[in-house]
Parts: structure tokens; C-alpha cells; sequence
């Protein structure tokens, strides 16, 4: 897979990225997705990439930076036809590597804690993430898993 600079006004990544947010949306209870949407994937304070199998756009992922050694992994998604070949934790892995070149020792993610979400939990289990409390302005929900991932040890 190669990683790109995310292009928020490519077609295929809006048609992605309207897939992501409503599939959020349709498997999460009222008020609890919060996948970002165009809009808040183009904020300054978001990177956002893309993952591309030849010209085919399989994954999507993003980190916000919170403070200048908190990041929060946002927009993490992968083609439903190409998933589990990898690319989900090729990017996940690139989103990492983003965060300590930054200079982040902490990278956290807010996820759906629905049955739908359990691919998405193993994947930042086997990465090192961890449960924690809400972050930055969450707040507990019992529809929301939030994990965190202590770059320093790593």
C-alpha cells in the first residue's frame, strides 16, 4: 500500500469518506459517533492520509493533534472488499510514526463499543493501545471505547 497526503476534494476519497462517517453513524446510538467529517478533516490541526492499492483507495486514516505531545488518532477506516490484508494496521502504523515525529508521547483514539467495532479494537490492541478514560472533551459513554497508546515506551 502507498501512503499519500490525504485529498479531501478527490472523489474517491469523499465517496470513501461519506461510506466511513455514515456506516459510524447507522452503527452507533444518537450523539456518540464522532467520526470527523470533510469539513473537520481539512481543520489545521489535522494530517490526514490516504492508502492506495495500485489506483484503487483501500484505507483512510488521520491524527488530530491535541497538544504538542497528545495526538488522537481520528477517520481510521479501510475498504470494506480489501480488509483484513493489512492495510488497516499499514496505516495505523504510518499514523504512529507521524505522531513521535511530532513529538507526541501519547496517542489516543475514540472508537464505537458496539459489536461492529470489535475488528477495530483488536487491531489497536495488537498496536499497544489500551483502555482509558475519556480525552479531550469526551465524556464517558457507554457507546464509546477509548483507547491510548504511550509512545515513550516504544
Amino acid at each position: 500500500m502507498q501512503i499519500r497526503i490525504g485529498d479531501t476534494f478527490d472523489p474517491r476519497v469523499v465517496a470513501l469518506l461519506d461510506h466511513h462517517v455514515t456506516a459510524a453513524r447507522a452503527q452507533t446510538a444518537p450523539g456518540s459517533a464522532h467520526a470527523l467529517d470533510l469539513a473537520g478533516l481539512r481543520a489545521p490541526d489535522i494530517a490526514f492520509w490516504t492508502g492506495w492499492d495500485d489506483e484503487t483507495l483501500v484505507a483512510t486514516g488521520a491524527l488530530k493533534t491535541l497538544s504538542a505531545d497528545h495526538g488522537e488518532v481520528k477517520s481510521m477506516h479501510t475498504l470494506q472488499t480489501t480488509r483484513r490484508r493489512g492495510f488497516g494496521g499499514q496505516m495505523l502504523r504510518h499514523i504512529i510514526v507521524a505522531a513521535r515525529a511530532r513529538g507526541m508521547s501519547r496517542l489516543s483514539l475514540e472508537t464505537g463499543s458496539w459489536d461492529y467495532f470489535k475488528p477495530a479494537h483488536a487491531l489497536y490492541r495488537t498496536h499497544g493501545f489500551v483502555p482509558c478514560g475519556p480525552f479531550e472533551g469526551y465524556v464517558e459513554d457507554p457507546n464509546s471505547l477509548f483507547l491510548t497508546l504511550d509512545l515513550s515506551d516504544r
